[in-house]
């Protein structure tokens, strides 16, 4: 370990150029290394003890030492690590900070995920991103936006971009993986959808119907291979993956922005600039019922992982649940959420729920990343780091990580304490 560099005690001091993109907390006047941290991650320690090595070093002034990305928001908070053997990580699975020459732990740092460092920065994107999901196996992360490009990157590791699949000419507004991973499903402002072959990186299929903007689409979680879509032309569509042109179609009065399948495939739910979110039966081609309490345009639907309730974001800044279980109550709506922002860029910012169900995020204008709790309705995190409207964050679907996208041209996958 490199010991060159001298330090008081808990400074945090650059290491040698061929390592730049690390820095070192030492713990002694020594200057005894204690632990590198990659990815430009800045410890900020704060200890009372006096130079020199020995237990004194696990001392804490009255704030509690904290860690901080170089855009100074906080990653996480460190715990104080009792006396213990010398090793790598606690019997919580903290990774441990160590005095080199007592085998003493300063500080113990929580980490929750897999990720290479609690936050990873994805660029590439040439402006505004829109969409962001993990795939099924939540081994890739798949982004679109404005540059009409569809980005796939890795999770784990370096998150490396290992594809770049062109092919619309207009903005990519909304993207799915179907449910094993293999398509990716998109919708553009060049009037159609595309199925992408995630393994070669190539479009398979090009689906032509709509007149105007294709604002939304999504795909059956079981059953045939069944796509939905909705546009500015008013009209919802049902596709058949294997063909190119719809088999079904649904006039609404309105730009419809944002649809979903329904569970078992025999509804689509949409919404638009009407305000109300409309639940059409396949069997009967007509509108099965309408929930209303939105007071402005809708720009988000995703299903919850049961399939029996419906969370929607719109522009009068709340988020609601609906009940669409059969026989549910004429009142649908069963909980409102408010804190995200809609803007005056009035992008379509898109919804996500964890896989359990018990937590829920949207997109938002004023730059944060906002989770709440579907039970107590409580704001459990308010994430900076974006400089521009976030406009859509998707959960991991087995580890507590968030990727979201914004029109600052980023994309971040970070974990969250549990």
């Amino acid at each position: 370990m490199e010991t060159k560099r001298k330090a008081m005690e808990g400074a945090v001091v650059p290491v040698p150029k061929k390592q730049k993109n690390e820095v070192i907390a030492y713990g002694s006047e020594k200057g005894a290394v204690v632990k590198s941290v990659s990815v430009n991650i800045f410890i900020v320690i704060h200890l009372l003890s006096p130079p020199g090595p020995g237990p004194a070093l696990l001392g804490l002034p009255v704030h509690s030492p904290q860690v901080y990305s170089p855009r100074c928001s906080q990653l996480y908070n460190i715990f104080l690590a009792g006396r213990m053997k010398r090793g790598n990580s606690t019997d919580t699975g903290a990774n441990v900070l160590w005095g080199e020459s007592t085998g003493y732990p300063l500080l113990g740092i929580v980490r929750t995920s897999n990720l290479e460092a609690p936050i990873m920065l994805l660029t590439g994107h040439e402006s505004e991103v829109f969409c962001v999901k993990f795939s099924p196996d939540g081994n890739i992360v798949a982004s679109s936006g404005f540059d009409r490009l569809i980005f796939l990157w890795t999770t784990y590791g370096e998150c490396n971009n290992f594809a770049v699949m062109k092919g619309h000419t207009g903005a990519v507004l909304e993207l799915h993986f179907n449910t094993d991973g293999s398509n990716i499903v998109t919708s553009s402002t060049d009037k159609t959808l595309g199925l992408w072959d995630v393994e070669v990186g190539v479009r398979i299929r090009k689906f032509r119907g709509h007149q105007s903007f294709v604002n939304s689409c999504n795909v059956a979680r079981r059953g045939p291979q069944l796509l939905c879509s909705g546009s500015d032309d008013g009209t919802v569509k049902l596709w058949d993956s294997r063909k190119k042109l719809p088999i079904m179609s649904f006039q609404s009065t309105y730009q419809v922005t944002a649809t979903s399948l329904s569970d078992t495939a025999e509804q689509i739910l949409s919404a638009g600039i009407d305000n109300d979110v409309k639940v059409w039966d396949l069997r009967k081609n007509d509108i099965l019922y309408r929930m209303r309490g939105h007071t402005d345009t809708v720009t988000g639907m995703r299903l919850s992982p049961d399939g029996s309730y419906l969370l929607t974001t719109a522009m009068d800044n709340s988020v609601r649940i609906w009940d669409v279980r059969p026989f549910a109550p004429q009142e649908r709506c069963v909980k409102i959420f408010q804190g995200n922002q809609h803007t005056f860029e009035k992008n379509l910012l898109r919804v996500a729920w964890a896989p359990d169900g018990s937590k829920i995020t949207a997109g938002s204008g004023d730059r944060f990343v906002y989770i709440w709790d579907t039970t107590s309705r409580h704001i459990l995190y308010k994430l900076p780091g974006h400089t521009g409207s976030v406009n859509e964050v998707d959960f991991h679907p087995l580890e507590p990580i968030v990727a979201s996208c914004s029109s600052d041209k980023k994309v971040y996958l970070g974990e969250l304490e549990l």
